[in-house]
């Protein structure tokens, strides 16, 4: 059975960051740390990344400036201090094309690209509207979408309608659409037949363990995200379905915005002071 090592390489992160983003109707909670990271998965015959981070040299750059994230490191620094190139990765799964997740595209040039088709569709009308809908495309660089096109016409991008099991063996990409994005996507990853073996990668989903307690372990409540262009319902309607899927284990869901994940897992800190968290080992 096919297994994969899953690891959380921080690229960058905003110090200060408003916790009103993170979790929905927190505005008197004023700010937080929260790292920004993409997923490394490897298997014995395998690459794969799930979302790739930000072109700090683009205007990708310029929105994280503007929101205050600082300390971007680059991919071959990033995947260098785990002994990967970005030549290396054979499959990038988008979970959503905000510029954090999708605004590294061309920093892997041998990967093949998978994003749902609503993602991409509801980019292009929003971006179709002008600018008294302006708000819509928060958190999106226009150049990233047109880079899809060119992957596409490159044979090196997969669009996908709805749920993907097995994209790779062991590997889902599963939709949940109309929540932080119009067509995100998150991933489960299946090391083994039962639930304590499958992990789920959330994407944007879910930012923080707080999403899904309300910050009260002993009397949980969902608190969805705050940076949403879909509905606040649905997400937490996803955090369920995704917190059902692993047999209510909190720990087996990994928001890779969530600064304690060194807290409940193996972690070390990468020469460019960058930590790398393990989430599974082969």
């Amino acid at each position: 059975m096919t297994r994969y090592a899953i690891s959380v390489l921080e690229y960058a992160a905003s110090p200060k960051h408003p916790t009103s983003g993170v979790l929905y109707g927190r505005h008197n909670r004023g700010s937080m740390n929260l790292p920004f990271a993409y997923v490394l998965l490897r298997s014995s015959d395998t690459i794969a990344l799930v979302d790739t981070g930000y072109d700090q040299s683009d205007f990708g750059g310029e929105i994280a400036n503007s929101i205050g994230v600082a300390g971007w490191s680059p991919p071959s620094e990033v995947l260098g201090a785990v002994g990967i190139r970005p030549e290396d990765v054979q499959h990038v799964f988008l979970t959503h094309a905000h510029f954090d997740h999708m605004g590294g595209l061309a920093y892997f040039p041998n990967a093949k690209f998978y994003i749902q088709k609503r993602e991409i569709e509801s980019w292009i009308w929003a971006l179709s509207k002008g600018r008294r809908f302006r708000s819509l495309l928060g958190g999106i660089n226009p150049a990233d979408v047109l880079k899809l096109v060119d992957l596409g016409m490159n044979n090196r991008l997969v669009v996908l309608d709805g749920a993907s099991p097995d994209v790779l063996p062991n590997v889902d990409l599963l939709p949940a659409f109309d929540t932080h994005t119009a067509g995100s996507q998150y991933v489960v990853v299946r090391n083994g037949g039962s639930l304590e073996d499958r992990w789920v990668l959330t994407g944007d989903v879910v930012y923080t363990y707080e999403n899904l307690h309300g910050g009260d372990r002993d009397d949980p409540c969902f608190v969805p995200p705050g940076l949403a262009t879909g509905s606040q319902t649905n997400l937490i309607l996803a955090a369920e379905e995704m917190l059902d899927s692993v047999g209510g284990d909190m720990l087996r869901l990994v928001p890779v915005h969530e600064e304690k994940l060194k807290d409940h897992f193996p972690s070390r800190v990468s020469d460019r002071g960058l930590r790398i968290i393990d989430i599974a080992t082969l």
